[in-house]
């Protein structure tokens, strides 16, 4: 496995050989968010957020509620101060 730094807040691990994103950490509390395909079976999974939502195209669409966060309230919420 291989970190990318992609931020001062957060870094992305990826396959080494051969470059599947596998996660994205945010360094300020741990927190991973990772791709649902890596996972064999979604039983259990709970899809309650969604982020940068005003980037998404307009026919996509969830049928249950999530919280939504625009791009500029994820870096407000999770961006630390330079």
């Amino acid at each position: 496995m291989g970190l990318y730094q992609s931020s001062q807040w957060a870094e992305r691990g990826f396959c080494k050989q051969c470059g599947s994103h596998l996660f994205y950490r945010l360094k300020q509390n741990n927190q991973y968010f990772m791709p649902v395909g890596l996972f064999d079976s979604s039983e259990g999974l709970v899809f309650d957020h969604q982020v940068f939502i005003d980037e998404k195209p307009q026919y996509y669409c969830f049928a249950n509620e999530t919280k939504n966060l625009t791009g500029a309230e994820v870096f407000a919420q999770f961006a630390s101060p330079e």
